[in-house]
């Protein structure tokens, strides 16, 4: 008698076998506290804010020159409340206005959780900054970046089956400069991830009665809890749309993912110096689900997660890709990545590097892939941060040019409350400042001017920034303002997405 193997049956097999050796158990680790080290001495400069209090966690805050002084200013957002303070704290403009922010973009709508939905830019080419940002009217403001002085007012029809405008970002589609607007909106319906986009030209916007889109696209396939990000990838001078598709500067996709679930967070950086151009990074979450055995015993659960690479399971992957092509995908065991940051880690290695948190709720297990998707660290948060870290882990996890050296670090602060602020190896993960702050959000952008970057938090009604005190050691280094997909970062930045 002849008996034929399935595909299954030889999975099972090798799967058996792994158990086998294995022992049916998985590997355990000591979790050892380190001994709590010194809170760091640096003082933070502080900026005064006339905020009213504020309870839910929606609006953020971006740094830019306003003013034309040459130093960047900073503009809070808050439910009804726009404030814009110079650098030196003075106060140069407050706006009570019923500005488009939200918390959860699945529910509510873009632009998501701590996203500050404004932008600032020269929009009309007269060496002065606009501010622009959108009412839950469904109104375009443009106002003076140095007064809050109304310049336009403009109502934008917004497609069939949506309720309004919910996202915009200043674009250059045309390769005129920073002289277009993109418009994102959502379907209210169950999780909103039906997305719209349309291009306009600010100039039709400001100056015609009855403008019209560049263009329009119903099936861009979104972030899920992020407005869309823009960047000129194949540096001809023109923004590409990123998402799931990145979309050219004529509204066309060029490029779209082979997803299995949805994207967690996007970043745009130039991973791949060896490439032309720049890069995107994307988290998956979610994907196929497929079990070797049915039923929910912890038998059936320890096989299941085993089997999963075997049975060839796309999930939880992080996508690195450009205007062209997919580079690569990745996984580590099949892990969420949920949040990430993208920096030069480990200057010894070519490109950079993809720090990602993981998902767990409590003793995060961060894990770091090179520029060509292999894992080179893995560690346990807790067992490296301070006693009196919370073991939620981090949150909000911005790649910062702290030293001045070329190696970047980590700023991040504790996950799921207000609470401290600190920097860390992305590497080792070593903690080497802690600051005691009750941070309710936090921002990290070159403000002083040196081309390092400062950490920005908002403490109730206060701005604290905190600068490296320590001499530059490459002071002739290019600012990173500089870099345009870099500003175009800062302003579009939230929760899932720094």
């Amino acid at each position: 008698m002849v008996f034929e193997i399935t595909t299954h049956q030889q999975k099972t097999a090798i799967v058996l076998m792994s158990l086998g050796l294995l022992g049916w158990g998985y590997p355990t680790q000591t979790q050892t506290k380190p001994v709590a080290f010194a809170d760091s001495e640096i003082s933070a400069q502080t900026i005064q804010l006339e905020l009213p209090s504020q309870e839910e966690p929606s609006g953020g805050l971006i740094a830019v020159d306003v003013n034309n002084d040459d130093h960047k200013d900073f503009i809070v957002t808050q439910p009804g409340q726009i404030a814009v303070y110079s650098h030196a704290g003075e106060k140069l403009w407050t706006k009570a206005i019923n500005i488009q922010v939200t918390v959860d973009a699945n529910e509510e709508g873009l632009p998501g959780l701590y996203a500050p939905g404004v932008q600032a830019g020269d929009i009309d080419n007269d060496r002065a900054i606009e501010v622009l940002f959108l009412t839950q009217d469904n109104r375009l403001h443009i106002v003076e970046g140095a007064t809050g002085k109304t310049e336009h007012r403009l109502n934008i029809p917004h497609p069939e089956g949506t309720e309004r405008w919910e996202h915009l970002v200043i674009t250059n589609f045309r390769g005129k400069g920073d002289r277009d607007l993109l418009l994102q909106t959502t379907k209210p319906e169950g999780y909103r991830m039906d997305s719209i986009l349309s291009a306009y030209s600010l100039d039709d916007l400001r100056l015609q009665e009855n403008p019209q889109p560049l263009w329009t696209l119903d099936d861009f396939i979104p972030n899920a809890h992020n407005g869309a990000r823009v960047a000129d990838l194949n540096e001809d001078g023109r923004d590409e749309v990123l998402g799931g598709t990145i979309v050219s500067p004529e509204g066309e996709i060029l490029v779209e993912l082979p997803l299995e679930g949805h994207i967690d967070s996007l970043f745009v950086a130039d991973v791949r110096p060896d490439l032309a151009g720049l890069e995107v990074v994307a988290l998956e979450e979610g994907g196929q689900d497929e079990n070797l055995l049915q039923g929910n015993n912890l038998m059936t659960r320890i096989v299941n997660k085993i089997a999963r690479p075997f049975l060839g399971i796309k999930r939880n992957r992080v996508f690195l890709y450009n205007h062209e092509q997919l580079i690569w995908e990745a996984d580590y065991k099949r892990q969420e990545p949920q949040n990430a940051a993208i920096g030069d880690f480990d200057p010894d290695r070519p490109g950079l590097e993809i720090w990602c948190r993981s998902r767990y709720h409590e003793n995060q297990k961060p894990f770091v892939f090179d520029a060509q998707g292999n894992v080179i660290s893995t560690y346990v948060l807790n067992e490296l941060s301070p006693q009196e870290w919370t073991e939620r882990g981090v949150e909000v996890i911005f790649p910062i040019h702290w030293t001045g050296e070329e190696k970047q670090l980590l700023a991040a602060k504790e996950r799921h409350t207000s609470g401290d602020v600190a920097i860390f190896d992305p590497i080792s993960g070593e903690f080497l400042h802690h600051f005691n702050e009750t941070a309710d959000r936090l921002y990290v952008a070159d403000v002083k001017d040196d081309w390092r970057e400062e950490i920005v938090v908002l403490n109730g009604s206060q701005l604290h920034i905190y600068a490296n005190p320590q001499s530059n050691p490459r002071p002739n280094h290019p600012s990173l303002w500089t870099k345009q997909h870099y500003q175009r970062s800062k302003m579009t930045w939230n929760y899932y997405s720094p």
